[in-house]
């Protein structure tokens, strides 16, 4: 099985990644268990397939430990030249406080360990309070680091549109910027969209299925109690539904999605994704993989083969419009991390 030239796209230079990225917050233990083995044969099969750019954390359990297994795998089986065709995009998040740059590339060489690489195909930063503004001291030193070969590419994830500003005011070149956008979350389309687009900064969205629930599997399904919602996303993004417009309109857009995918072949998680891809500085979106426990790689190649013509995208709008403005209720992206809703 092969991808089409585009399911790929230049995030930065020369670096090319697949548009649909494998999200590693799975392993993290929010999950459930995971088995090293079987997850490690997941990742060949994903790569083997073409889904080759992974984003992960430090913090999300053994998910650095995973991609260096991964690679001593492939060096083993395939040679080292195996290696360049995978990109891992691994976050730094530390807690606020005194950035010196002994402590900011101490924390870059615990990960470098950890992968098993000479230095990260991408750094994405993030940082929990605004009132601390140390989260500067940190980008430079980051910068600094990507300039002696240790950071290919700096990039941020989770802040609002005055931080990338400011970003950009101090001449810290940020090459993307890791949000929550999705057919429910539409804030990027506010503000950041046309920042990005005038600084040339891409993309990277997460949360463009809501933790699964933008699937068929809840197309007319009663509203899930709490005690049903049996893992972390499910709960984060249902949170997000009832403040959005609820289930009753929920299903409304799963209706109509689910017309669009038959339409087309297709299902109501491919419609979801190409929808986000489609948007202006989407360099690509993360679809979360639980490892070695379920395989989506077959319905994730079909998303490549969807088209989405204005008459889709008004009868998906039709149906967004009657939701609450977010922007309104939680603010920009990233500030749900920041401000209660």
């Amino acid at each position: 099985m092969s991808l089409p030239n585009t399911a790929r796209t230049l995030i930065s230079g020369n670096t090319s990644i697949c548009r649909i990225l494998n999200g590693m917050w799975q392993v993290s233990g929010a999950h459930g268990p995971i088995n090293p083995d079987a997850a490690v044969k997941s990742m060949i099969q994903h790569h083997d397939s073409g889904f080759t750019t992974w984003d992960l954390a430090d913090h999300y359990g053994p998910a650095e430990d995973f991609i260096k297994i991964f690679r001593d795998n492939l060096q083993k089986t395939r040679g080292s030249s195996s290696l360049e065709s995978i990109q891992a995009f691994t976050k730094w998040v530390p807690r606020p406080g005194p950035m010196t740059r002994e402590l900011v590339e101490a924390n870059i060489d615990i990960s470098i360990s950890r992968m098993g690489v000479s230095y990260l195909d991408m750094l994405q930063f993030h940082w929990w309070d605004y009132q601390d503004d140390r989260y500067l001291e940190a980008l430079h030193h980051l910068d600094d680091l990507r300039q002696s070969g240790k950071i290919r590419h700096l990039a941020v994830t989770n802040f609002d549109t005055k931080r990338l500003e400011i970003m950009v005011t101090n001449n810290i070149p940020i090459t993307s910027n890791q949000i929550q956008f999705s057919l429910i979350d539409r804030r990027p389309q506010v503000h950041m969209i046309d920042f990005c687009k005038d600084h040339e900064i891409k993309l990277l969205t997460y949360g463009t299925l809501c933790g699964g629930l933008l699937t068929s599997k809840f197309l007319g399904a009663l509203e899930p109690s709490r005690s049903a919602l049996n893992t972390a996303s499910l709960n984060k993004y249902k949170q997000i539904i009832d403040v959005w417009g609820g289930w009753s309109l929920f299903q409304n857009l799963l209706s109509v999605l689910s017309q669009i995918a038959i339409e087309k072949d297709s299902t109501i998680a491919n419609i979801a994704v190409r929808y986000i891809l489609d948007q202006p500085q989407v360099a690509g979106t993360i679809l979360g993989v639980r490892l070695g426990q379920s395989d989506h790689i077959d319905d994730n190649v079909r998303t490549f083969d969807v088209n989405l013509n204005t008459s889709d995208r008004n009868r998906i709008e039709l149906v967004l419009n009657q939701s609450e403005n977010l922007y309104a209720r939680i603010g920009d992206c990233g500030d749900e991390y920041r401000n209660r809703f």
